[in-house]
This record gives structure tokens, sequence and C-alpha cells, in this order.
């Protein structure tokens, strides 16, 4: 798919791209999945990606949180691609990973999205893998639907022509069309499915209000009980799928400090400043020490260390 990312890059005046690690974060082999997708918009495309790192909700802190969200909201191109569908919505899904989605779009950026994170884009998200691998019920998962942002309300269905089963049927994502019929039923009325084959893309240009397809393969549209296939290079008006047109509201983008440089004179000073107000503390720490009171010393020596610095007895040392 290198010629769609390309095409895509080439929207965007300013290239701040990054990768969420999210939908594989369970598995053991996260930092060589994250140094194989960096590596691949590096070597293929000359474009340097960020890795984006937030694998667990629960055990991401407050400002890791706060720092992913506005990550993704300052991106101009955000990527997330490969491994499961209800683990990544169950860590963006509490962190309302749909606001900061739509700010980037608002604000002219591109979201990429592909495979398992494809399937999370929708209003409902089918659990493949416990579908396919753990034999659970047939039932759907809320989607962080970021298709309602853009007017259309769908489930979205990537390899939707998989024939990885030989003798059995492994299309519509591994679920199967049998299933998937059965699946369908039960999606309120309205909701419709947008599956995309293997090696295909479905462009949604906000401006245009325009799906077009490019990729190796088809986009189908399934909507009360017809569906419609698109073949690669067609170009379809989102009105024709039901989507009520709607403008994003332009937002502030959010600004990206680049870190502040310090003339060799004020570097100087800083030093100085921060040398003189080390022996402060330190001397406030003898003393305590003297006096017996090393609750206190300690903790001014515990508070030095959370700024590198390391207080023994006799010595300061800036690690």
């Amino acid at each position: 798919m290198t010629k769609v990312h390309r095409g895509l890059f080439q929207r965007l005046d300013d290239v701040r791209a990054v990768n969420l690690n999210t939908p594989y974060g369970f598995q053991e082999n996260v930092a060589q999945m994250s140094e194989k997708l960096v590596s691949y918009f590096d070597t293929s495309l000359q474009v340097g990606v960020s890795d984006l790192k937030l694998a667990s909700y629960a055990t991401a802190t407050d400002d890791e949180r706060r720092d992913f969200k506005r990550a993704v909201a300052a991106a101009s191109f955000v990527f997330a691609g490969p491994g499961s569908p209800s683990y990544a919505l169950n860590q963006w899904s509490p962190l309302e990973l749909r606001v900061d989605l739509t700010t980037t779009l608002a604000n002219g950026g591109v979201v990429c999205f592909s495979s398992a994170a494809a399937l999370t884009l929708g209003a409902f998200t089918p659990p493949v893998y416990e579908i396919y691998k753990a034999g659970t019920g047939l039932a759907w998962l809320p989607g962080i639907d970021l298709m309602a942002t853009i007017g259309l309300s769908c489930v979205v269905l990537p390899h939707y022509n998989n024939a990885e089963g030989g003798t059995y049927d492994t299309s519509r994502c591994y679920i199967g069309e049998r299933r998937l019929r059965l699946l369908e039923a039960t999606l309120p009325l309205g909701v419709s499915i947008l599956g995309i084959d293997e090696h295909t893309a479905a462009i949604i240009d906000l401006e245009a209000q325009t799906l077009t397809v490019q990729g190796k393969g088809d986009v189908h549209w399934r909507s009360n009980g017809s569906v419609s296939d698109f073949a690669t290079g067609t170009t379809i008006a989102l009105s024709e799928l039901g989507a009520n047109a709607q403008a994003l509201t332009a937002l502030a983008p959010v600004q990206v400090t680049a870190p502040v440089q310090h003339s060799a004179d004020e570097e100087h000073a800083r030093q100085q400043r921060d040398q003189a107000l080390v022996a402060s503390l330190d001397s406030v720490r003898a003393k305590a020490r003297a006096e017996g009171q090393y609750d206190i010393a300690d903790a001014i020596r515990d508070a030095l260390a959370t700024f590198g610095v390391t207080v023994r007895d006799g010595a300061v040392s800036k690690n």
C-alpha cells in the first residue's frame, strides 16, 4: 500500500506522523512490532513516524494518558494497524480517542487505520478473534464511531475477501459470510457495513465528500439487505451511501513547542543559579541532620534526587 500512503502524505503541508501501538499492546513483541512499522515508513516512504505508546489504559498514568491524547490531536497523520480490535477498544474508549482523532481531521490531517484498528472506527465492532479463535457468541461491541463524525452510520470490516481458510470460509474478516449475515440481522435499523478487501483502501475525502477505492480489490457497501460493490478506481459521493454531509468545525491546531534554546551566557547563569540553590538546600539538610531532624534531611535529599542531584554525607553530585 506504499502508493496509497504516499498519496496521503502528499495531501499534507506539514507531516507530523505518529503510530499508535495500542492495538498490539498486549503482545510480547510490542517493541518489535513498533520497530517494524516505523521502519516501513522510514524506508519505503522516507517519513519519520513517532511511536506513541499507550499499551494499557489501566496501567498508564494520568500524565501518560493526557500526553498520548495531546500527541494524537497534534499529529497531521495518525496510523494504527494490526492487533486485536476488542483490546484496542478497551483502551481507547475510556480515553475518548474519537475526540482527538476528530481534532486531527478538523485541522486537515489524515487518520489512516488498517486491519484491527480499522474495525474500531464504526458504530459497532465484531470481536473477530473471540468469535474465530475462542468460539464466543455472535455479538457486537460498541465502536469508537469515528465514521459518525463524517456522517456515516456503519460498521467497518477490513479483510473482507480473506481466503486463508481454503476449504472453509474466512472471508468477512475471518467471520465468514454465514456468521456475518447473522450478525448483520442484529444491527440497528440504518446501520450499514463498509467491507474493504485486502490490499485495498477506502479513502474518504471530507472536503469533496467522496469515497475513492484504491488498491488491488473492491469496496463493498451492505445496506438494507443489498450489497453494492465498487471496483478500484471508483469514486462515490458519500451522499450515495446515505451520509449526511457535514463540515467539521475547524479547531485551533495544537501547538507543538520546540525546546527553548538558551544563549551560552543565559545557560551559564542558569547553571550558577541551580548550583546556588542546591548548595542552599544541602546546607539546610546538613543543619537538619546535625539537629537530629532526619525526616527533614531525608526529604530534602529525596527532593534533590528527583532533579538528578545525588546527595551523600559530605558530597553533592549532579547525575
